[in-house]
Parts: structure tokens; sequence; C-alpha cells
């Protein structure tokens, strides 16, 4: 981890941040407008979260973009998610890319159109050598989804007689879990005051630590970064384990 820089300072900041982007349907009611434009403004937010992240020391940053559950939202938003999905890759790969952001994409690919397949894998390809920041979009993600995947093939490998079932151990299954090759992610925000974290990333939020805010995705700021991350601060990581220093737990003579 690495001390950030400009008006803020912090002690510590998360190498690795994932975020639940949620609120932008509410959003667009309260403002009148249609869902579709929620998610859109939504986009925008991603700029800044970015931004934010980047000029503070954080390294990756993974964002919960459309969960497996997702697809049972009206077909017409579904389609407009997509095509905004499809319009967000066209309009910023290239600036991600001049910006050195690897991207990154971790979800099940096979209801995707060809077209949007198509797509990630040029980002992914085009952005493959940066290592400024790594962005890692969930598309058609769910946790459940990521842990069976792993264990299938792990299944496989038994079957085949090139691994017996008592090598199996939680060390080799998470190496078959998405982002196996990156650090877990050290802080994960919600937005829209719902405080559970909806299938994403069961596995490697295992020792999170967690910042809910009432907070809209649209109107997710600065501001609020600085207040997840001065939070994250704040926390004592101690992974189940315990301070040899704890006062309260000292014998008294």
């Amino acid at each position: 981890m690495s001390d950030s820089s400009g008006p803020y300072s912090y002690r510590e900041v998360p190498r690795h941040l994932a975020i639940i982007m949620d609120g932008n349907g509410r959003w667009a009611k309260r403002q009148g407008k249609s869902t579709p434009m929620g998610h859109k403004a939504g986009v925008e937010t991603v700029r800044t979260v970015l931004r934010t992240a980047k000029d503070n020391g954080v390294e990756i940053v993974t964002l919960f973009a459309f969960s497996s559950e997702n697809w049972q939202r009206p077909s017409l938003e579904v389609k407009a998610l997509m095509t905004l999905f499809s319009s967000y890759l066209k309009g910023e790969i290239k600036q991600l890319n001049q910006d050195g952001v690897r991207v990154r994409f971790i979800g099940d690919r096979q209801r995707f159109s060809d077209g949007l397949i198509k797509q990630m894998e040029y980002a992914e390809q085009l952005t493959a050598e940066n290592t400024d920041t790594t962005l890692v979009i969930a598309v058609d993600y769910g946790g459940k989804w990521d842990i069976a995947n792993a264990a299938r093939q792990l299944a496989e490998q038994v079957k085949a007689g090139t691994l017996e079932p008592e090598q199996v151990d939680e060390t080799l299954l998470d190496q078959y879990i998405s982002l196996a090759d990156l650090p877990k992610p050290d802080l994960c925000i919600r937005t829209a005051g719902e405080q559970r974290i909806s299938n994403f990333l069961l596995w490697q939020l295992a020792y999170s630590e967690f910042f809910f805010t009432e907070t809209l995705w649209p109107d997710f700021g600065e501001a609020d970064m600085h207040a997840a991350l001065t939070s994250y601060n704040q926390r004592d990581r101690r992974y189940g384990g315990r301070d040899d220093d704890d006062q309260s737990l000292r014998e008294v003579n």
C-alpha cells in the first residue's frame, strides 16, 4: 500500500478497491428521468472514481457492472444496459489505454452477443501491458457462479485422474477463482444505502473491509471516495488474529 498525495493524506490506501454501484434507477426516478438515463449518469461517476482512485494510489478497482441476476430485469432495461456497455467500451477504451489502465473482465460471457465479446477481448488485448491501474469489470458475474466454476474445473481434473480428491483444499480452489492473480480487495464500497454484497466476489471479500453509504451511485463523487478512504484508514485489520499488545488481554498483577 502507498501513501496518497494531494489535499488528502492517508496512512494507508486500499491496494484493491471493489465497488457495488447501486442506485442508478432510484437516481433516475428522483430526477424524473428514465432508468437508462440513470445508468448513463452512473458511467460519468466511473470516470470520477477511477481518477480519484488513481490519484490516491489505489492500484486495482473492480466494479460490479452487471450481475448474473440482472438478466431478470425488464428486457428493455437489459437491452439499454448492453448498449451502454458497448458504447462505454467504444468511447473509453482508447483513453483508458492512454492513461495506462489495464482493463479486465470477469464473469460468464456466453450470453453476450458476439460483437460485445469481441469488444471485450479487444479492450483486454489493447491494454494488457499497462501497469498504472487495473480496472476489472464484473459482467454477468455472480459469486456463487465463480465458486461453482472453480469447483467444476477441479472436478474435471479429478475425473481425468490428474488430481486426487484429498488434494483439493482452500489454497488450490483459490487458484481457480476469478482474479486469482490479483490481491484480494482490501475495501468494498456499496452505494445507495443497501448493506449486503448481493452475490459479489463472495470468495474474494472474505476479509475485506466494507463501507456503506446512502449516496446514490450517480451522485458518488470525490468527497464520497475520500470519506470511504478515511474510514478505511480507521480500521484495524487483523484477519482473525489479535494484536499481541492488546492491553485488555494482559494479565492484571
